[in-house]
């Protein structure tokens, strides 16, 4: 990766073209125009809007899990879960563009699953933490359509504590 793909200034126009647009209506002009730069600074990082978006996630991923304590991983990734479902990218992204979603839950990890293992394994087994990122996925993608959030967020609790201990 060049010093571009973490340029904050670009990775913050294009959340808030994200957030304005949808991902599928922004473009790397629309980036380059907010973040006050040149497109060709812009197609010098990323060669399509799916590559940007795919940093901008990334970042914005990590940003929640790398402040949760997992000292107690069950309120670790509850926590997580809750954050994440109630992060603006997020809610855009399943609300306006979800199947953008589709490959990284049935053709291939991302780096934030990377990312996000790496920190779940400092907490627990790699197993584990693979499985406990599948259930918290789930519990993230789907439970807007399986009740309220905190009887979920109790359960997915209850479902961690046995699991983990």
């Amino acid at each position: 990766m060049t010093a571009i793909r973490h340029n904050d200034a670009v990775l913050d126009a294009a959340y808030d073209c994200v957030l304005a647009y949808g991902v599928r209506r922004t473009t790397l002009t629309d980036v380059a125009r907010r973040a006050g730069v040149s497109r060709m600074t812009i197609y010098r990082g990323w060669p399509d809007v799916g590559s940007l978006v795919g940093d901008l996630m990334t970042r914005e991923w990590l940003r929640v899990v790398s402040g949760l304590d997992l000292s107690d991983p069950v309120a670790a990734v509850v926590e997580g879960v809750r954050a994440l479902r109630e992060h603006p990218l997020w809610r855009k992204i399943v609300e306006v563009d979800p199947e953008l979603l589709l490959p990284y839950l049935t053709r291939r990890r991302g780096a934030s699953h990377d990312a996000i293992l790496a920190v779940l394994e400092g907490a627990m087994s790699p197993a584990r933490a693979r499985t406990v990122l599948l259930t918290a996925q789930s519990f993230l993608l789907s439970a807007h359509t399986m009740g309220d959030p905190e009887t979920l967020d109790a359960e997915l609790a209850t479902l961690l504590e046995r699991y983990l201990t």
